[in-house]
């Protein structure tokens, strides 16, 4: 275990989950874990509520990439021992009286960070798959201005494409559909035949 007894019990925040499931994501993108492992645990790691609750999520790993607000492992004949009291600590200056910071904040990292052969373009934040090649803003943009499927063949969906052209030609409603499906693609979550978020 990474924490020491008192440090364990310190509630975490949202930055300290997102940080734990994207190392977990670099994890499942070595081969350490297989996609239902990967989906426990970043369940797990979203639901934790203490340094503990996120350490035990690593206690099989390597030790990188670790959280780095879990700090370095401790050596297993010091995990037991009890950290010694620290009072507040005075600061020079004003009667400010503070603790010593306990739990490092930090930023997610920047998705971009876990790209590789697998995932040129990056991972998606949260769950770790890979970004499609296609972007979002263009597949939505085609569906606006040119109502008749061409943002879903931008996808690589032709099948819904070729569905949407059809009724435009044929009875006029899909470009309405066309309309309506540009918005939910632009606001959405959209995919591409594969099952990869467009980014």
């Amino acid at each position: 275990m990474g924490a020491q007894p008192d440090q364990r019990r310190l509630r975490i925040g949202d930055a300290e989950r997102r940080a734990a499931v994207e190392a977990l994501g670099e994890h499942f993108a070595q081969g350490r874990l297989d996609a239902d492992e990967y989906g426990e645990r970043s369940a797990s790691a979203f639901a934790a509520r203490t340094v503990g609750e996120l350490e035990d999520l690593f206690h099989d790993l390597p030790p990188l990439p670790r959280p780095p607000h879990l700090g370095p492992p401790v050596p297993a004949d010091r995990a037991t021992v009890p950290p010694t009291h620290q009072p507040p600590t005075h600061q020079s200056g004003p009667d400010v009286w503070r603790r010593p910071p306990m739990v490092q904040r930090i930023a997610p990292p920047h998705p971009s960070q876990f790209a590789g052969p697998d995932a040129p373009y990056g991972r998606e934040p949260g769950s770790g798959i890979p970004y499609s090649d296609k972007q979002k803003v263009v597949a939505g943009v085609l569906q606006l201005f040119l109502p008749f499927g061409v943002g879903r063949f931008y996808a690589g969906h032709a099948g819904l494409g070729i569905a949407q052209l059809l009724t435009t030609f044929f009875f006029g409603i899909g470009i309405f559909w066309s309309w309506i499906d540009g918005l939910v693609i632009l606001t959405g979550r959209p995919t591409d035949p594969y099952g990869r978020p467009l980014r």
